[in-house]
């Protein structure tokens, strides 16, 4: 069992839940504390933790289901637990069901307006992951299903949408799809032969990385934005200053001759820059709004 376990993890890359998990927070606590000046309660915190296990796993899972034969063939991914008959598709299928069974049950403990958006929510998880069949624009619909964390992390605690949410998550929207352009990149030539679509693909890798570095300057201005639309002081936006510093070493790493960093770009830069985003709203939020 603890052996399948680790599979599943595996599976869906359960470190990554380091890019959006500490967004979803900072959804939650920016949210509770701009309309109510107190920070969420444990139990919405609970519910917000279960609500992003089900919808990121069920996501991964639909994902992996999704690609299992371009990761067959792709040398990068073929070792995946799909491809290499760790876990076979139903088994996966059957994981995808239960994950959303429990996005379904923090929902239903938050609000009335977070069941009201759950269709839309299950929709976009299902949908991003067969756009890079007849898009480029995949890396965009994989921020605009994956930013929903955060997003959600603001509705779970104030039952509403509001523009201040809006300009949150469109900036987190293109980060997303920002690092995402970058760790296709790897891919360029595969994607191509197989009849796959991505920035890469469509533009060829140098222009690739500068769109990626203008979807983090619309990052960089969505979450400076956030310094000007609500109370947040200069605790906060040290993180801002922080996060621009992550996002200006990512690029810097990666050139389009030479990709031997592109892990660290996506996985370790983007890590760090959501984890520092949350701690410095947290102080900031726990040391002058309540």
């Amino acid at each position: 069992m603890w052996r399948k376990t680790k599979i599943f993890l595996e599976m869906i890359k359960v470190e990554h839940t380091l890019f959006a998990l500490p967004f979803a927070f900072m959804g939650a606590l920016l949210g509770s504390v701009v309309t109510y000046q107190q920070l969420p309660s444990w139990a919405q915190i609970g519910w917000i933790l279960l609500a992003m296990v089900g919808a990121r796993s069920a996501a991964m899972g639909i994902n992996r289901v999704a690609d299992k034969v371009f990761d067959a063939k792709n040398p990068r991914t073929a070792m995946r637990a799909i491809p290499a008959g760790l876990i076979s598709s139903k088994e996966a299928i059957i994981f995808i069901i239960i994950s959303f069974i429990l996005l379904f049950v923090a929902a239903a403990n938050l609000n009335p307006l977070c069941i009201k958006l759950l269709p839309i929510a299950v929709f976009f998880l299902v949908f991003y992951s067969y756009t890079k069949r007849f898009t480029w624009a995949c890396h965009i619909f994989l921020g605009v299903a994956i930013a929903l964390a955060p997003l959600g992390g603001w509705v779970a605690v104030t039952g509403e949408i509001t523009w201040t949410a809006i300009v949150f998550y469109i900036g987190i929207v293109f980060w997303l799809a920002g690092f995402d352009v970058i760790y296709a990149c790897q891919d360029t030539e595969f994607d191509r032969k197989e009849g796959l679509h991505s920035i890469p693909v469509r533009f060829g890798i140098p222009k690739a990385l500068r769109l990626a570095r203008l979807f983090h300057v619309i990052t960089a201005a969505g979450l400076l934005s956030l310094y000007f639309l609500t109370e947040l002081t200069w605790i906060y936006l040290l993180g801002v200053l922080l996060s621009f510093a992550l996002l200006f070493y990512e690029h810097f790493i990666v050139k389009p001759h030479d990709l031997s960093r592109v892990n660290t770009a996506f996985f370790t830069m983007n890590s760090m820059l959501s984890i520092a985003m949350f701690v410095f709203t947290l102080i900031d939020l726990v040391v002058f709004s309540t």
